[in-house]
């Protein structure tokens, strides 16, 4: 550190008058900094413009100000908060957020034209931003200029990817085409037409979400299964059978996985529990539950696998699972099948294969019997009319909570080789 020597009397005022020079200059631009500040924090719009003014130059505080009168809920200026976003950017003209609030200012004053040049003078400023682009195209759109809408909102989701789901919906409220959102707006990448799906399925447009689907296909990429699933759930819910089977063999392909249809012309897929399970779409759904622990076990044929669930004793477990949607053609006639063993089943409350309509309480209710304490392997066999409404069929391992106060579930039940087959199939057709 330098020390300056301060020997004479002389030399040690110069020193002191420098100091009080510079406070006398310093003090007062702090004193000035600091009301400013604390009125441009006051909320209130006649201290705040004050604020403003006292630091010339500053376009924050102008922009701040014009927010205020703009949204303010009991007294709202537009006009005075369009001058002060003018003032804002005359003082910073390099600032592309101050040139988007004057553009929003100048729509809501119903100003189209001005809205558009702040846009664009936004857009000169800052070229690469995807919120400018987006902005101006957002604003573009609801000005029905579709074209120049489109485009900027496509440059704003190259720029910047997570913008791709808002985009989507602002561009569907605009216009309602889907194909005009796949042709303008949508990047042909498989990320951003499973955005697309997701969007449309989770809001209820299947046939848009179908139709992006396709063109999701078309690109002839890899698709991981899960990312199908939240789709074929929503087509599931609405009863949409044939989609739901088209979507799921096709999801199956992109995915590569196996999708050689069920042999012997069974509708339940991985019926002979060869594959894990995709727990979701028109596979088997296992969720981890308390009292019960899921494996696989060597099945009684030697073909496949047997689902195995073991009980711990602790507590009366209500089980539900595995469970598997089926489509089906309403009105028609199924044969069910399956193989189930158990071991020490606890409790009157044992274990039962249930199949019933998941989307209408109306229709079929079937449970096989109930298996309690030790069986070895047995057919389980069921005949199943498909009600006029019925499009699908949740088929599901059950055991419903015991009534008795030892009610707590111990033992073991495997189950395989299940199938369930339209009634015209089934003469004639070896089982496997």
């Amino acid at each position: 550190m330098m020390e300056i020597a301060l020997g004479s009397t002389q030399r040690r005022w110069g020193v002191v008058l420098l100091s009080l020079a510079i406070a006398a200059i310093l003090i007062p631009q702090a004193c000035i900094l600091w009301l400013a500040n604390h009125r441009l924090n006051s909320n209130n719009v006649d201290l705040m413009e004050r604020g403003a003014k006292l630091t010339p130059g500053e376009a924050a505080g102008w922009d701040r100000v014009g927010r205020l009168r703009q949204f303010d809920l009991l007294n709202p200026d537009l006009s005075q908060a369009i001058a002060d976003y003018q003032t804002a950017v005359r003082d910073e003209p390099y600032a592309a957020h101050y040139w988007m609030d004057l553009a929003a200012a100048y729509e809501a004053a119903g100003d189209d034209t001005r809205a558009r040049d702040a846009f664009a003078r936004a857009k000169a400023v800052y070229p690469a931003s995807g919120e400018v682009a987006f902005n101006y195209g957002s604003l573009l759109l609801r000005q029905q200029k579709y074209s120049e809408g489109f485009a900027e909102l496509r440059q704003a989701v190259s720029l910047d990817s997570a913008l791709l789901p808002v985009a989507i919906s602002r561009s569907w409220k605009s216009t309602g085409d889907v194909n005009q959102i796949l042709d303008q707006l949508l990047p042909a990448k498989t990320e951003a037409y499973a955005q697309a799906v997701d969007f449309f399925a989770s809001s209820a447009r299947l046939e848009a979400a179908l139709t992006v689907w396709q063109r999701l296909i078309g690109l002839h990429q890899p698709i991981e299964l899960t990312g199908a699933l939240p789709f074929l759930e929503r087509l599931i819910q609405d009863d949409r059978a044939d989609d739901a089977r088209a979507v799921w063999l096709q999801a199956l392909v992109a995915a590569g996985l196996p999708h050689d249809a069920p042999a012997n012309g069974s509708l339940i897929w991985n019926g002979d529990f060869a594959r894990d399970f995709a727990n979701g779409g028109l596979d088997w759904r296992w969720s981890d539950m308390p009292g019960a622990d899921f494996s696989f076990d060597s099945a009684p044929n030697g073909n496949g696998r047997a689902v195995r669930v073991d009980f711990s004793g602790g507590i009366n477990v209500s089980l539900s699972a595995p469970a598997q949607y089926v489509p089906v053609e309403p009105g028609r006639s199924y044969h069910f099948h399956a193989l189930m063993r158990t071991d020490r089943i606890t409790t009157e409350s044992g274990m039962q294969v249930l199949i019933s309509p998941p989307n209408h309480k109306s229709g079929v209710n079937i449970s096989t019997e109930n298996f309690t304490g030790s069986h070895d392997w047995t057919p389980l066999e069921a005949d199943v009319i498909a009600s006029p409404e019925t499009h699908f069929l949740l088929v599901q391992l059950i055991r419903r909570p015991s009534r008795l106060f030892e009610n707590k579930l111990d033992g073991t039940v495997w189950i395989a080789d299940v199938t369930l087959v339209p009634s015209n199939l089934q003469n004639g057709q070896s089982r496997r």
